[in-house]
């Protein structure tokens, strides 16, 4: 029988947290680098050389791959015969005290996402807790423990539907692909539970996400199983819609597409779909009473060698003296490096703004002519001025835009994905521009941040306005004065090259 110390299961989920936080899996890195190899799409390949770049320099400096360090997932598998050294708190509780832990770490704090109630306050709990907790009892004497960080961005694109018995999963999959737009950060992984109830079909694809990426080796050998035809099929077809990395069109959308599954009523076929995004962070480690786990540490050189693009030719932008002349110039697809003062703004701060504005209120910072970047940082450690500050997606700032635009004179917006088409008219109607960075590239981009500091609703926490001083950060015109949307153009003109390919 294992006695399991309370104090080495905390620790353990603890430095495990961390872990997952800065260390990319080894197979996540080899697939983005295939990935990498094989695109043809230029704004595709750079967006997923920018990725590669932040995984490297994330794992060196041991800080977050992603300013979103996620919601924690933990699935839990207790052996009867196993035995903890104390039992005055729960399993749950445990993991809870060691998702603290970790988000709370000062050598490396993690940002602290989640709020209660969901509705109403919607007050941050400032630790990241609670984290959703799966326990199973099984046989044997070992604690098995899987975790898992799961960003907003790719979490809450699941789909989910009962279909009839005889409909089709590739069908309803490449349905729903579309839909999801580009906020999950593709490229990425698939996964997909079949069969069960509504609620077991959800958890079937969540687990499916902890897997090793394999589909290059299925591919090699041939598929062997259903479920590996399956996958197969579906790894091609969802690729053949041209979406590719940041959903700017490419060849890559998906690295892998992972299927569980599980008996479900005769009259019914439930199916769930879940994208982890590419900040994929999972772990799985396993508890035998020999004391902390021991995680074992990556060697830096399984990450590729990607030196940073050439910007000579690129066009430098400064922000504290752009011209309307200027945004209106500027070409769908076209690489900007960005200098001078930026804004930020996320979903409370722009509601807290709306809500000021319409009620006579006094904004503390003036927003006429500014950029406004949509993004919640991480906390700055040592000599950083600010932590990983990748781009949030920019699609729920929609139903702000318009006010932005047309009472404060903003002048533009910088975060990831697509916008609305009410959004795309309204930056065509005030002649602004909407410009994207690589979500996945946060550590990279925090690089380009030379001073930032609280201007507005410090109470926010990571929420707050902050005032950015940028030097050559990177980005991309995904919406150009005059309408045109690279999201729109760019997987349309790759689906068409695909089928090209195919035929």
């Amino acid at each position: 029988m294992a006695v399991i110390k309370v104090e080495d299961f905390i620790q353990s989920v603890a430095d495990a947290l961390q872990f997952i936080s800065y260390y990319h899996p080894k197979d996540f890195v080899q697939a983005m680098y295939c990935a990498y190899q094989h695109e043809e799409s230029k704004p595709a390949k750079d967006a997923i050389a920018q990725i590669l770049i932040n995984s490297r320099m994330a794992a060196y400096g041991h800080r977050p791959i992603c300013q979103d360090t996620g919601m924690v997932c933990a699935f839990v598998k207790v052996g009867m015969d196993a035995k903890f050294d104390c039992t005055d708190r729960t399993i749950t509780e445990l993991i809870n005290e060691g998702v603290r832990r970790a988000y709370l770490n000062e050598d490396n704090p993690l940002r602290a996402s989640m709020v209660s109630p969901p509705h109403g306050a919607r007050k941050n709990t400032k630790d990241n807790t609670p984290a959703i907790v799966h326990i199973d009892i099984v046989h044997g004497c070992k604690v098995e423990i899987e975790l898992a960080a799961k960003g907003g961005g790719s979490e809450f694109k699941s789909k989910f539907k009962v279909l009839n018995p005889s409909d089709s999963i590739v069908d309803w999959v490449l349905e729903m692909l579309p839909t999801m737009g580009a906020g999950w950060c593709p490229p990425g992984i698939i996964g997909i539970g079949i069969g069960g109830t509504a609620e077991k079909a959800m958890l079937l694809a969540k687990e499916a996400l902890g897997e090793e990426i394999n589909m290059l080796d299925i591919l090699a050998r041939g598929p062997q199983t259903e479920i590996e035809k399956l996958r197969a099929e579906l790894y091609h077809r969802i690729n053949e819609l041209g979406i590719g990395a940041q959903g700017l069109g490419g060849l890559t959308t998906v690295l892998d597409v992972k299927i569980h599954e599980y008996p479900t009523h005769a009259a019914c076929k439930p199916v769930a779909l879940i994208p982890n995004c590419a900040a994929t962070r999972h772990v799985h480690f396993t508890l035998d009473g020999s004391g902390v786990v021991k995680l074992p540490v990556p060697n830096l050189d399984d990450w590729p060698e990607i030196t940073e693009t050439d910007n000579s030719q690129v066009k430098r932008v400064n922000l504290n003296t752009i011209t309307q002349a200027e945004i209106e110039n500027f070409q769908p697809g076209e690489t900007l490096l960005l200098n001078g003062k930026l804004l930020t703004g996320r979903d409370a701060a722009h509601k807290r703004i709306v809500d000021m504005v319409t009620s006579g209120q006094t904004l503390p910072v003036d927003l006429k002519g500014k950029f406004i970047y949509y993004v919640g940082p991480v906390d700055p450690v040592g000599n950083e001025v600010v932590g990983p500050a990748g781009p949030t997606t920019a699609t729920r700032m929609d139903k702000f835009t318009d006010f932005m635009l047309s009472r404060l004179g903003i002048a533009g917006m910088v975060g990831k994905a697509e916008r609305g088409q009410a959004t795309i008219d309204s930056i065509k109607k005030h002649k602004a521009v909407y410009l994207m960075a690589v979500g996945g590239a946060a550590y990279l981009i925090s690089k380009s941040i030379r001073k930032a500091k609280v201007v507005g609703f410090e109470d926010l926490g990571m929420e707050a306005i902050y005032e950015f001083e940028v030097e050559d950060m990177p980005v991309m015109v995904a919406v150009d004065s005059k309408g045109t949307s690279v999201h729109e153009t760019g997987p349309k003109e790759w689906k068409m090259k695909i089928v090209e390919r195919i035929q």
